[in-house]
């Protein structure tokens, strides 16, 4: 694999890691009161269904909830490192800005050259089908014009 799909992968890791990471830590976070004020239970809509069978937190799911950012964390950082890695690893340039336009219009004009060759190679062999297609339509016609009615 080369060197911009390692790239690629590695962002996509980091990009799920992340989304995983939220949305683990948000379904999983317990509820909290935002103000003494503010009423539990009151005149609003009705809430809708817990669909945690356990409503009540026991000592074992807190503990599970304070270790889990912990967890990802690490794994976050670990393809964030990764990551950094892979990019360490590419080729520096060399000469610049400038030379990397020299070398990008040098290879451009090859592009060119080999796609005037190919579209050369590609109108001879289309003259060359219809040829063999002429010719494949007149051996049949002859085989026709041979056979003789009975």
């Amino acid at each position: 694999m080369d060197a911009i799909s390692q790239l690629q992968e590695k962002v996509n890791t980091i990009a799920t890691i992340a989304f995983t990471t939220i949305g683990t830590l948000q379904r999983d976070a317990p509820p909290v009161r935002i103000s003494p004020n503010y009423p539990e239970s009151g005149s609003g809509p009705a809430p809708a269904p817990n669909p945690n069978p356990n409503p009540t937190p026991t000592a074992d799911s807190d503990a599970d909830f304070a270790k889990q950012p912990k967890l990802m964390s690490a794994e976050l950082v670990k393809a964030a490192k990764q990551f950094d890695a892979l990019v360490a690893a590419l080729p520096l340039s060399e000469g610049g800005e400038e030379a990397q336009l020299k070398r990008i219009a040098q290879l451009e004009a090859e592009n060119d050259a080999v796609g005037q060759q190919l579209e050369k190679q590609l109108e001879a062999a289309e003259r060359e089908l219809q040829e063999v297609r002429e010719l494949f339509g007149q051996a049949a016609d002859h085989c026709l014009n041979l056979k003789k009615p009975e």
